[in-house]
């Protein structure tokens, strides 16, 4: 008996139509202190500050090498009760944006939100969810170095929009290990391995302004988008899209 077979194009169209947009992936991890990080559920992330100095972050490089100026989306999904804290105070409006930048010439620093600023927090609807025109005019921070010079104005009074050419990108373990003059135990890298990421969630700082005590902050859905990204299936449509190309296999050698 013949079998009615798609052409492989079709089929692939088929599969790639359902298959779902990939998002940027996020790797939680502990910068400095006690902070614990609890997964209650899959793509969920409990981060327990109990103390001033704790901090912990998601943090991702799928977009490393791009500029601040092409950065479509960044959010975050906030699931607990935030109506707990003060409205408009860092822990009702954590996590913050810390982002990794470079001159392409060995200098990096950390650009940094303010979420508590009142231009911020208009932006605020469960969570996250920010591109460049969302950030362009708001106050960017820089942190982590020393030597400001290379920055537009000396680093001082800066906007998003000062630094859209600056390309996102985290330093290497081993920049991080050498350090360098103003590099802090609060930089976005990881406890212990000094491993770190362009873009980053953030949890906690310095002060106790985002201590969260038990419960924690309970988020999902980080991601970050690029303008020009290409989408790609996610490990999961690649699962299918691999069993339709056996499915069209095994039917091709039926029909012999």
């Amino acid at each position: 008996m013949r079998q009615t077979r798609l052409p492989l194009g079709a089929l692939t169209a088929c599969l790639l139509l359902s298959a779902p947009v990939a998002r940027a992936g996020f790797t939680d991890f502990i910068i400095r202190g006690g902070a614990t990080i609890n997964h209650p559920a899959a793509g969920v992330y409990e981060f327990v500050l109990d103390a001033g100095g704790e901090k912990g972050a998601l943090g991702s490089n799928d977009i490393n090498g791009t500029t601040i100026g092409n950065l479509q989306s960044v959010a975050i999904t906030r699931l607990d009760d935030r109506t707990r804290f003060t409205n408009g105070s860092g822990p009702a409006m954590a996590p913050y944006l810390n982002l990794w930048i470079t001159n392409g010439a060995g200098k990096f620093a950390v650009v940094a939100n303010e979420p508590t600023d009142p231009g911020m927090q208009a932006l605020y609807a469960g969570g996250w969810d920010l591109s460049f025109a969302d950030l362009s005019n708001k106050a960017a921070k820089i942190f982590e170095t020393s030597d400001r010079s290379w920055l537009p104005n000396n680093g001082v009074g800066l906007t998003f929009a000062d630094l859209a050419s600056f390309v996102i990108q985290a330093p290497t373990v081993a920049q991080l290990t050498a350090g360098w003059a103003g590099l802090g135990t609060g930089a976005p890298r990881e406890l212990g391995t000094n491993l770190a990421y362009g873009v980053n969630w953030v949890f906690g700082d310095t002060l106790s302004n985002y201590v969260s005590g038990d419960p924690g902050y309970v988020v999902t859905n980080a991601s970050v988008t690029t303008a020009n990204a290409n989408p790609v299936p996610e490990s999961g449509s690649l699962v299918v899209l691999g069993l339709g190309a056996l499915a069209l296999l095994l039917g091709r050698r039926a029909t012999r």
